[in-house]
């Protein structure tokens, strides 16, 4: 840069050519708001008093070292101006030069090159330029730093400048320690010269800065930044009074997690757990809740990539001094270490539900019953932590009580040693689960049976695959393998016997049915499992239960696998016994009763079954009975 004297000692510094457009970038590219520039000198301010306070422990020789740190806002409406005074450092001659002076750096060139290349890559660089203050040029036509440092007896100083490709500065006597900037507005930018505009501005950005910030002459920023203090010096009155000024409403969190840690990343975060998920009512997708900050400064509300999208209903906040920044601070330069950052919180949240299971059961039931489908959303997305967050799966079981419900440990824990694999069932409710043909073989044989009442519970399973060990097997597949039964079938039922149809017969049925169901079905067989009911279907495709089929149909109708199930006939019930004398006999009735009977299958299996078709073979079947009698 040169410079040049004018009469009254102002010197005039007159950046390189190229300097301009690198102003223009940054003012009209790299901010995406323009109340920006609020956040960057309050932040600017606040550096400039911690490092004053620092200096205190370790100088004795400072000026006004006794003084109330603070930082003041004035603006005037009518004058259309914004002025930010604080009482820290202050800069020297030299520092004004370093620090207002350094877009013009030697490397500003190949600055504006890489930006003019690509203006998202590579945006590490901006940071080495410190142009985070020139973002007042969005707003202002003009601006004034008046500086007085600390360090010296030397007088104060003022820097000026329109953003142009110049600035100006000349000695300021009678300055008081610390940095004041103010702004002359543009025509377009009044609005920052009012105090509601600024009020709001601090509050979204600012409010836990630990420097007092006064508007024109009230303190504004009154909140603490309770993540950063040691979690026993902090009341649960004020966790409650903190995550409501978070959530703005008036409802208690169910829980929270406040953690820190200083390797291998420097982390501050409290993250609550809400007592209601309003995503259950259907009408959109909740938004991540977790604000990041950076040294107490709001760098992106809702941080979409801090927490896993399955944790997307925690709400809190997180502050890492870690965090590299782009010039704006809108954006994180490191998607590496955000990643870390994610990894480690997400660890943490894992472990701090599978710990409140343990020791408050039933706050994690309450908890599991309003957020577990999130739970299980992490189990199909996450495939790095799928074996911690199962530990955190909750289950009804045909052993469990209405209101009773374990986990797979618990599952896995009380399994008998012959048994090897862990069973599931999707059903509509309990009732309907246990009134059904798939359940009666456990319940005959005295396996437990896990309840999966929503449809993407099976995909939970399939994408689990196993837990300890133990292979995940669905109650419809045909690859089961029970162990040997309990007891022997006796003739107490009323559908039921100890008797059983012959070879003979068993083949003509099978034959006959074959015939009579076609292309239905992939197969027909004796039943080894039934016990109660008459027939059942047989899932062939134990990727894809008859439940998982129901969702894929539903969102991709032209593409969904389909599977001819097993049908198969249990020999022992009295109904099938009846048939098989009907075949010669009743050949008509026995078609009918046959197709019936798959239907009824199909319900079961939760396949789709063609209602009119359905109703009038029950108006033939009743037909014929009537007639018959």
């Amino acid at each position: 840069m040169t410079k040049r004297m004018d009469k009254s000692t102002k010197e005039t510094f007159n950046f390189q050519a190229e300097v301009a457009q690198v102003l223009n970038i940054v003012i009209n590219s790299l901010y995406t708001d323009r109340e920006i520039f609020v956040r960057e000198l309050i932040s600017n301010a606040a550096d400039a008093l911690e490092k004053f306070r620092h200096l205190t422990l370790t100088e004795s020789d400072l000026s006004q070292k006794d003084r109330e740190l603070k930082i003041d806002i004035m603006v005037d409406e009518k004058a259309k101006t914004f002025t930010i005074t604080d009482n820290g450092i202050g800069m020297t001659k030299d520092e004004l030069l370093e620090n207002l002076g350094s877009i013009a750096h030697s490397g500003s060139a190949d600055f504006l090159k890489r930006m003019a290349e690509n203006l998202k890559s590579d945006v590490h660089l901006i940071g080495q330029f410190g142009v985070g203050f020139y973002s007042v040029f969005m707003v202002a036509k003009k601006v004034t730093v008046q500086t007085c440092s600390c360090h010296t007896d030397d007088p104060g100083y003022e820097w000026e400048s329109t953003g142009d490709n110049s600035f100006t500065i000349q000695t300021k006597p009678d300055l008081s320690v610390g940095t004041k900037i103010i702004l002359h507005l543009k025509d377009d930018a009044v609005e920052f010269a009012k105090p509601f505009t600024i009020r709001q501005s601090i509050k979204k950005f600012s409010s836990f800065v630990p420097i007092p910030i006064f508007l024109n002459g009230d303190r504004v920023n009154t909140i603490q930044a309770v993540w950063t203090r040691t979690r026993g010096e902090v009341k649960d009155e004020e966790y409650v009074e903190f995550y409501k000024y978070l959530s703005g409403g008036f409802d208690d969190p169910l829980d929270w997690m406040h953690f820190a840690t200083d390797a291998p990343l420097s982390i501050h975060s409290l993250l609550y757990i809400p007592t209601e998920n309003v995503e259950k009512y259907g009408f959109f997708k909740l938004e991540s809740g977790v604000d990041l900050h950076c040294k107490k400064i709001l760098i992106q509300k809702g941080a979409k990539d801090i927490l896993p999208p399955y944790f997307r209903f925690i709400k809190g906040v997180v502050d890492s001094e870690d965090i590299p920044l782009n010039i704006s601070r809108e954006s994180m330069q490191d998607s590496l270490l955000l990643k870390k950052i994610n990894r480690v919180l997400t660890g943490r949240l894992i472990k701090h539900f599978d710990t409140m299971s343990k020791n408050e059961p039933e706050k994690y039931l309450k908890f599991w019953k309003t957020f577990g489908p999130f739970i299980k959303e992490g189990i199909v997305s996450d495939q790095e932590q799928r074996d911690n967050i199962a530990k955190l799966l909750r289950f009804q079981t045909s052993k469990t009580k209405e209101d009773e419900m374990i986990s797979l440990d618990e599952y896995v824990g009380r399994m008998p040693d012959n048994q090897k694999e862990i069973y599931f069932i999707n059903g509509e409710d309990r009732s309907s689960i246990l009134s059904g043909p798939y359940a009666e073989v456990f319940l005959d044989r005295d396996i437990e049976l896990i309840f999966n009442f929503d449809p993407i519970d099976d995909f939970v399973m399939n994408h689990l695959g196993k837990y300890l060990d133990k292979s995940f097997i669905s109650a419809e597949s045909e690859t089961i393998k029970l162990p040997e039964k309990s007891k022997i079938i006796t003739d107490t039922s009323e559908t039921t016997s100890s008797e059983k149809i012959d070879k003979k017969i068993t083949k003509q049925l099978q034959t006959e049915i074959k015939k009579i169901l076609g292309d239905k079905i992939a197969d027909v067989r004796a039943s080894e499992r039934l016990v109660e009911s008459p027939v059942i279907l047989i899932n062939p495709m134990s990727q894809i239960t008859g439940a998982m089929q129901r969702i894929i149909r539903s969102v991709n109708k032209e593409n969904i696998p389909t599977s001819h199930y097993i049908f198969e006939f249990n020999p022992h019930h009295h109904l099938i016994q009846k048939l098989s004398k009907m075949i010669d006999s009743h050949q008509t009735m026995f078609e009918l009763v046959i197709e019936q009977l798959y239907d009824q299958a199909a319900l079961a299996a939760g396949l789709p079954v063609e209602i009119k078709t359905h109703i009038d073979r029950i108006y033939k079947i009743i037909d014929k009975a009537v007639a018959e009698t």
